[in-house]
């Protein structure tokens, strides 16, 4: 597949119950109601808390989204008479809600379990306090709605720096890979990388759950990292911060020499740096991956080698005319 013709794909709905037992352990939620309403399905990756539809004004009530009952919603609630009560939890429920998630220590009265029970809506009880529940809960929508591609090569923790090695089929990738492993580095994913966009700005590469850290080497076939190399030499996911394509040299192709001109390629809108490496025999592309990982944490920290190799050229040639000789004092040597 084509680095700049990636497919972008989307989950468009989980389910109820999806999203329940993805979350029963990470969050200590207990299902108040049984397994009602799993089938229904969750479209938003927002959460709503839905206080002002409580108290009746549902103009701006976002009800297809997971509701929070944190304070202000239990506390408003427990002022009200019972019958009042009913009322005020009837109002939410004329709306197709996906599910009720009750933070901290807070209950339902089970005349309100019942009516959410009667609609088909499922309700979840967790310890956790309102602020946490809304992160967790917010990250792991984020995670299965944002939007995912698939990148054909190799994926190595180097030196703490997420490399994709891409090019074509055969080129080399998995025993470049492979060599990274042997010195030290971690293996993220070999062949089928998924990228997934976090935020605005992060990609997050992992593998599948059926390759997870197996290899195919050419001539060797399959080997698995994780049972050779030892459990220091995998991990499951990572932040793709560069991209290494592996290229045949070829004399018609010019490369960079300076760096001053560096490329950039969008993978799911991240831009992130793209660097075109030549390949012929007798190069060591195993020392220049690493290299160019450490190249990245010094710009990164804010040190740029061929900007200021730049800077140094543009002053040795302001001071051209000062002195006749490139070097003015050779320091004796007495070794």
């Amino acid at each position: 597949m084509a680095l700049n013709n990636l497919k972008e794909t989307r989950r468009e709905s989980i389910t109820v119950g999806f999203f329940f037992e993805r979350n029963k352990s990470r969050l200590k939620m207990v299902a108040v109601n049984g397994e009602v309403g799993f089938e229904k399905v969750i479209r938003d990756r927002s959460i709503h808390r839905p206080g002002l539809a409580l108290a009746g004004y549902v103009e701006l009530f976002t009800f297809d989204r997971i509701q929070i009952f944190g304070n202000t919603e239990v506390r408003y609630l427990k002022h009200l008479s019972l019958s009042e009560r009913i009322k005020s939890f009837e109002t939410i429920l004329k709306f197709d809600l996906p599910c009720i998630v009750v933070s901290g220590e807070h209950t339902l009265d089970k005349e309100l379990v019942e009516i959410a029970t009667k609609h088909g809506v499922s309700i979840f009880k967790t310890p956790l306090e309102t602020t946490k529940l809304v992160y967790f809960v917010g990250d792991f929508l984020d995670d299965q709605f944002s939007p995912q591609s698939v990148i054909h090569g190799s994926f190595i923790d180097v030196y703490g720096i997420g490399v994709l090695l891409a090019g074509r089929s055969g080129i080399g990738k998995s025993e470049v890979a492979l060599d990274l492993i042997e010195r030290g580095h971690r293996l993220v994913a070999d062949d089928v990388i998924m990228v997934t966009r976090k935020g605005e700005g992060i990609l997050i590469g992992a593998g599948t759950e059926v390759v997870k850290h197996f290899m195919e080497i050419r001539g060797l076939g399959l080997i698995d990292v994780r049972s050779i190399f030892g459990i220091r030499s995998i991990r499951f996911q990572k932040r793709a911060e560069i991209l290494v394509e592996l290229q045949e040299w070829s004399s018609d192709v010019e490369y960079t020499r300076t760096g001053l001109d560096h490329e950039n390629i969008s993978i799911l809108g991240v831009e992130i740096p793209h660097v075109k490496l030549p390949i012929f025999p007798g190069k060591n592309i195993t020392v220049i991956v690493e290299v160019i990982a450490l190249d990245y944490l010094l710009k990164h920290y804010g040190y740029d080698a061929p900007r200021e190799f730049a800077k140094r050229l543009d002053a040795a040639i302001a001071e051209k005319s000062k002195s006749r000789r490139a070097i003015d004092y050779f320091e004796h040597d007495f070794e």
